[in-house]
C-alpha cells in the first residue's frame, strides 16, 4: 500500500512515502513551509493525490507522559482536515522522539546546518513513517 507521512510543525512540515510493498521510505523534499492548517493540508493533499496513496499516516505528538497538549490538539485538526479535503484514511501515529531519531541520523550522515534544516522534518517523516510500517508487520490486515 502507498502510505504518506506527515510530521505537522509550527515552521515547517516534512513528508514521506513508502513503495506499494511496505519496504522502502523515501522522505519527500522540499517541505512544507507554508504556515496554517488549511494551506498545509492542501499542499499534503496535493501530495497524496500526486503519489497516489491510499493512506496518510499524520505523527501525533504526544508529551513524554502520554498525554496529549496543545501541539496534539492542532495535528488531530490538520488530520480531520485532510480526512475531509482527501477523501482518504487517516490515522495519527505517535511521533514521540522521532525528531530526535531524525537529528542522530543527520548527525551520523554528517549532515548540518542550513541542509539539516531543509531536510529534518521529512526524515522524521521518514522515522514516524517507518516505525508505523514496522507496527504494521506485527498486525497484518489491520490499518
Amino acid at each position: 500500500m502507498k502510505i504518506l507521512a506527515v510530521d505537522y510543525g509550527d515552521s515547517r512540515t516534512g513528508l514521506a512515502t513508502c513503495d506499494v510493498t511496505e519496504f522502502l521510505t523515501t522522505a519527500i523534499t522540499p517541505q512544507i513551509t507554508e504556515k496554517g492548517r488549511p494551506k498545509v493540508a492542501a499542499k499534503v493533499c496535493e501530495t497524496a493525490k500526486n503519489i497516489q496513496a491510499e493512506l496518510i499516516v499524520i505523527g501525533l505528538p504526544l508529551n513524554m507522559d502520554g498525554t496529549e497538549g496543545e501541539r496534539a490538539q492542532k495535528s488531530r485538526k490538520l488530520a480531520k482536515t485532510i480526512q475531509i479535503w482527501s477523501g482518504l484514511p487517516v490515522r495519527m501515529w505517535d511521533e514521540r522522539q522521532s525528531t530526535c531519531e531524525a537529528a542522530d541520523i543527520l548527525s551520523e550522515a554528517g549532515t548540518f546546518g542550513t541542509k539539516r534544516k531543509e531536510i529534518l522534518d521529512s526524515v522524521s517523516a521518514t522515522v514516524i513513517l517507518e516505525d508505523y510500517l514496522a507496527w504494521r508487520k506485527e498486525h497484518p490486515g489491520e490499518i
